[in-house]
């Protein structure tokens, strides 16, 4: 049961938070990558709402469910690149600050694959996520409510 609806939240941070992902969407960063990032910020944040959320809209721009479903074992798959898990693993590491911040060899592995422009868009990414997790926590958002006809899409 949600506790708090989105209504309540006071609309100057929502349209903030809101301006935020549409900066997101047109960001230049590809929009599978950004959906297969924010899918896994919100594994291991264990946010049901945003992982129903960005399953759907992941789908939605052609990502397999196969690479959806097998994220949180992106390292013993082939079939995310290089580049791919240059993000995953940046994702996981700002992700889980408890281990002491962004490690060197992780931000290192970026540059390889990103531009710094990228790497602050990226960093954008992963941070509004584990907002929007947080947030999506308090309220208690039902998860499986989310439809995508409803959601603002970039195309």
């Amino acid at each position: 049961m949600t506790r708090i609806k989105l209504q309540k939240f006071p609309q100057p941070v929502l349209q903030s938070f809101l301006a935020v992902e549409d900066y997101i969407k047109n960001c230049g960063l590809d929009i599978k990558l950004i959906e297969l990032v924010k899918f896994r910020v919100s594994q291991i944040n264990n946010c049901a709402y945003c992982l129903d959320m960005h399953y759907k809209v992941a789908k939605h721009y052609g990502e397999d469910p196969q690479r959806l479903y097998s994220v949180s074992a992106w390292r013993e798959t082939e079939y995310y690149s290089e580049k791919e898990q240059a993000a995953l693993r940046f994702a996981e590491n700002l992700t889980l600050t408890q281990n002491g911040g962004l490690e060197e060899e992780v931000f290192e592995g970026l540059k390889k694959h990103f531009t710094d422009d990228e790497i602050v868009n990226l960093t954008t990414v992963v941070a509004q996520i584990n907002v929007w997790n947080r947030t999506t926590k308090v309220f208690n958002n039902v998860a499986g409510s989310f439809q995508l006809q409803k959601y603002q899409m970039a195309d």
